[in-house]
């Protein structure tokens, strides 16, 4: 199908149509990231993940859904082209969650040239909020919630994206730039969606950005930062889940779809 433009910046409440310029990135994937959610649950349903481009824009748009990388950054990436941006996507290992094991190639964001000068975009990490950076040795961004990304290039894997929310530099995920098919991503979003050790397939991982900061569900913890307002609990009540789930993420499950998360066993 022909990507449906108005469709997709009416889900972000976006009026006028971004520029294709860096600016344009930046609103872009700001008003992409507030507006939808990060989440696996349908993983943790056992409903499977499909990443093609009506398949995504089914889900995150006209259902009101949000996904994972695999899926945010298919739909961002067909947003960008339907723009006029020049885009591709990229592969990633995630070393946040086990820095001293080199991880498998399980992220997806988009390389972006603009005027000759490639950016790296991604609305789809789930565990923070990176704006737009040059793809530049030592370029650092600042993120709604304050932390401050560096990317440097790395003799090994690439590029390396870290992240100092103020307790130092703690490495978020690395790339190359070599050529993604779809075939590459449709085996990094297998693993993800139905291996054992993947975290996506052991709890129900929901998150969003904040105007100021970020919020988050993993399993049955609730965390909520914006500006100084910070927040957090851990929910027994699969009524007061559910609620939250609909007035924070904009997500709406039945009781029993709750239930079938398994947060509370």
């Amino acid at each position: 199908m022909s990507f449906a433009l108005d469709a997709y910046l009416a889900r972000l409440t976006l009026g006028a149509r971004p520029s294709p310029d860096a600016e344009g990135l930046a609103r872009l994937q700001r008003a992409h990231r507030l507006a939808i959610p990060f989440e696996n649950l349908d993983v943790m349903l056992g409903r499977g993940i499909a990443i093609d481009s009506d398949a995504v824009f089914a889900k995150l748009v006209t259902a009101r859904r949000g996904g994972y990388c695999f899926e945010h950054n298919r739909l961002f990436g067909d947003a960008l082209a339907a723009l006029g941006f020049t885009a591709r996507p990229l592969l990633g290992r995630v070393w946040i969650l086990n820095p001293e094991q080199t991880p498998g190639l399980t992220h997806t964001l988009s390389l972006v040239t603009i005027d000759g000068q490639d950016w790296i975009a991604d609305p789809g990490f789930g565990g923070s909020y990176t704006p737009p950076m040059p793809l530049l040795d030592g370029a650092t961004a600042v993120a709604p919630d304050g932390a401050t990304f560096r990317l440097e290039a790395d003799a090994v894997y690439g590029w390396m994206l870290s992240r100092d929310a103020g307790e130092g530099w703690q490495r978020q995920y690395s790339f190359t730039l070599a050529e993604v098919w779809d075939a590459d991503l449709q085996i990094g979003n297998h693993w993800c969606a139905t291996a054992p050790a993947s975290r996506f397939t052991q709890s129900a991982i929901v998150s969003i950005v904040l105007p100021g900061g970020f919020a988050s569900l993993n399993g049955n913890a609730y965390r909520r930062r914006n500006g100084a307002d910070e927040a957090s609990a851990e929910i027994s009540d699969p009524r007061v889940y559910k609620l939250r789930l609909s007035m924070l993420f904009g997500i709406d499950l039945s009781a029993d779809a709750v239930a079938a998360l398994r947060v509370f066993d």
